[in-house]
């Protein structure tokens, strides 16, 4: 007689599976390199921004929130944003009200950016920069985007999703 999977044997399937699928994922140097698809693990465009890509609706964004609070909104500048080094994510706002999340890892070779400046997430290594709306290459070595993470905007919070 089986027993049905609880959550924690499927959270823990789950994160050894990508464990073993990330061996041998280091560069030729032994440092680390980014995924080839700027997507999240499921494959799924997971922005804050809908499912579409599209801008949340302030209905959506009232919508109880799922995870830990990153932030108030305002501590989010306006056309700028900030780095969250401890969950590895960086949240900008382009535009007032309109918030983006996306991957700290930079897709250069896996250093952590470390400010946002300018309109651009900057890395330090190596001198790349990602727009603060989309994640795209602003400055190269990188040649592919920050990938987009997932947060939701509750009221004045900012919570990962």
């Amino acid at each position: 007689m089986t027993q049905p999977a609880t959550r924690r044997t499927v959270l823990a399937t789950g994160t050894g599976a990508l464990a073993l699928g990330c061996v041998g994922c280091g560069g030729k140097d032994g440092g680390t390199t980014a995924p080839a698809s700027p997507a999240s693990p499921s494959g799924m465009d997971t922005s804050h921004s809908g499912m579409d890509g599209m801008e949340t609706s302030p209905a959506a964004q009232e919508a109880a929130p799922t995870g830990k609070q990153l932030a108030k909104t305002s501590d989010i500048p306006e056309g700028g944003g900030k780095v969250f080094k401890e969950q590895k994510i960086v949240v900008t706002q382009p535009k007032k009200g309109d918030f983006k999340a996306f991957s700290a890892i930079c897709t250069h070779q896996g250093c952590t950016v470390n400010r946002v400046a300018d309109g651009t997430i900057d890395c330090p290594c190596h001198g790349s920069k990602f727009h603060i709306a989309d994640g795209s290459v602003a400055h190269g070595p990188a040649t592919r985007p920050l990938g987009k993470e997932s947060i939701k905007v509750s009221g004045n919070s900012i919570h990962l999703a």
